[in-house]
């Protein structure tokens, strides 16, 4: 039996009543007196209590990957950890993208990972989607600056390009030694490009010139060559051009007052008959079937990067709700807590399973437009709704990008948009499960 410290005994009897308190006890049946015990051994337990560890992958996809590629997924995610989480939330309040990591993102040699040659690692697409979504699950921003890279930019010169223009591109990007950007998306038009695009190519006896103008254009104000695409005058097809920087007639204004991706240097850019060799003309582009292909397979890509900004949000919401403590202790005891988080982690669930399927219909080369846009429309409709409640379970710190669930919240905004809308999205869907097209 433990020793009695008499004079431990003299201070607690200065505050309470020991004699009644005694007889209480003595009063007690043996139930009641295990019930006692009990109740004053758990709370001796309370700061003891071993939580369950905070990760999204509830179902465990991450047992599918086999070592060599589970090693990449977690050393992108411990570069985004170190190197990307303490400065997010900073670049994005200023708008600034942070040049500084291009280097050591370089080191990661995860650029064009699923291209064969060139420098690149040649993994599934599968790995692709993973390192998407570990990017975004920190920085959707950084995410989008190495899609519009690694996915649009590269993407357009590995299926449409030809094979010195692979040759002269490709390694160098693969390394980020050059940096690229896509340039589709019009001021006046958006989702209606394919048949009303303004900006126009002219072939002339030195080569090419083109005029118009191109708008949200990531990474355009500081990349090493921009993917242009323009509707040839004559044939009234549309053509990919490899626009060099500093090219003469090529002007990029970065975009201001963002309330998402604010990291992502968008740019407007203004084309003046900017003159294009021949030998830039991207040569396997030659309607906008081309530019299709490469927008059906980056597709796949930012369906990932949905899930990813879902996790980020999800992970950080459940993080929240352990430490935060109301009415004496942590929110997440609350009932009306746990059911938002198990909205939240079914969304992610259910979005994490189909766009893993996503990914496995790409590796056997079965995926299709419709393929793609499903898991567009559903990813991002779902995202919304992960983010609207992780900033729910936050309450009034839900709106301070200290708890970076903010930043998930505007992020996602731009997901919903970016790759197709969800309208635009469903009636590709709609119009294979149909058979008629709805489009106007």
């Amino acid at each position: 039996m433990k020793e009695v410290d008499f004079n431990e005994l003299g201070k607690i009897s200065e505050k309470i009543d020991l004699p009644k308190i005694m007889k209480s006890v003595g009063d007690l049946n043996d139930q009641q007196l295990q019930g006692l015990m009990k109740m004053l051994t758990e709370k001796a337990k309370k700061g003891q209590h071993k939580l369950p560890p905070i990760d999204g992958d509830f179902y465990e996809y991450d047992l599918k990957l086999d070592q060599e590629y589970r090693a990449i997924q977690l050393k992108v995610r411990q570069f985004m950890e170190t190197e990307i989480e303490p400065i997010a939330n900073d670049y994005w309040n200023r708008a600034e993208f942070p040049m500084q990591i291009i280097p050591k993102l370089a080191a990661l040699n995860i650029c064009g990972v699923a291209y064969e040659g060139y420098g690149c690692p040649a993994l599934p697409f599968v790995m692709e989607g993973i390192i998407a979504e570990e990017i975004a699950r920190v920085d959707v921003s950084i995410s989008t600056f190495f899609g519009v890279h690694s996915g649009l930019a590269m993407g357009s010169i590995y299926l449409c390009g030809s094979e010195a223009q692979k040759q002269e591109w490709l390694p160098k990007m693969q390394k980020l030694e050059a940096i690229g950007a896509f340039g589709l998306t019009e001021p006046n038009v958006g989702s209606g490009v394919a048949g009303g695009m303004e900006t126009t190519c002219e072939e002339t006896q030195d080569g090419w010139i083109l005029n118009g103008q191109k708008k949200w254009i990531g990474n355009a104000t500081f990349a090493d060559v921009i993917i242009i695409w323009a509707r040839d005058i004559k044939s009234n097809q549309v053509k990919g051009f490899l626009v060099r920087k500093g090219n003469p007639g090529f002007k990029a204004e970065k975009i201001e007052n963002k309330m998402a991706l604010r990291t992502v240097q968008n740019a407007l850019i203004t084309l003046t008959d900017c003159k294009i060799t021949e030998a830039d003309r991207l040569q396997n582009a030659n309607s906008f079937r081309d530019t299709a292909k490469v927008l059906r397979m980056t597709r796949a890509g930012v369906a990932w990067q949905a899930v990813g900004c879902a996790r980020g949000a999800y992970e950080s919401a459940l993080k929240y709700t352990k430490k935060r403590e109301q009415f004496g202790k942590p929110i997440a005891k609350f009932q009306l807590i746990q059911n938002h988080l198990v909205e939240m982690l079914s969304n992610l669930t259910a979005m994490k399973s189909m766009v893993f399927r996503l990914s496995e219909l790409q590796d056997q080369g079965l995926l299709t437009d419709e393929h793609a846009s499903l898991a567009k429309v559903f990813c991002s409709m779902r995202t919304r709704d992960v983010v609207s409640r992780a900033r729910e379970v936050m309450g009034g710190n839900g709106i301070l990008l200290e708890y970076d669930v903010a930043r998930f919240v505007a992020d996602a905004e731009a997901i919903y948009s970016y790759e197709g809308t969800k309208e635009i999205n469903s009636l590709i869907v709609g119009r294979a499960i149909t058979g008629y097209s709805a489009f106007v």
